[in-house]
């Protein structure tokens, strides 16, 4: 049961990092950003990015590193989550 569960967490990890990953790729390319995957993209990580650029503001007013951030925290969680389903099961 824990090996199931903890996949299952892994590949959640797993998928929404490349939904991060490509939103943050699409930024360089503003028409692909304005599409519908584009949007589609940016309302299903934009909840969970706005939070890490209320906190941390663009480096030279250009550079975003939030995305990254919010990348190592998602993993912190993930990896926790696991610990926790590790102990009870």
């Amino acid at each position: 049961m824990s090996d199931s569960v903890t996949t299952i967490v892994s590949t959640l990890y797993q998928i929404y990092s490349f939904l991060i990953i490509g939103y943050i790729l699409l930024s360089w390319l503003p028409s692909v950003r304005e599409s519908f995957v584009g949007e589609l993209l940016g309302k299903i990580v934009e909840p969970y990015l706005t939070p890490f650029r209320r906190i941390i503001p663009p480096i030279g007013g250009m550079l975003d590193i939030s995305p990254i951030v919010a990348l190592f925290a998602l993993r912190f969680v993930a990896k926790g989550i696991e610990a926790i389903l590790h102990l009870i099961f």
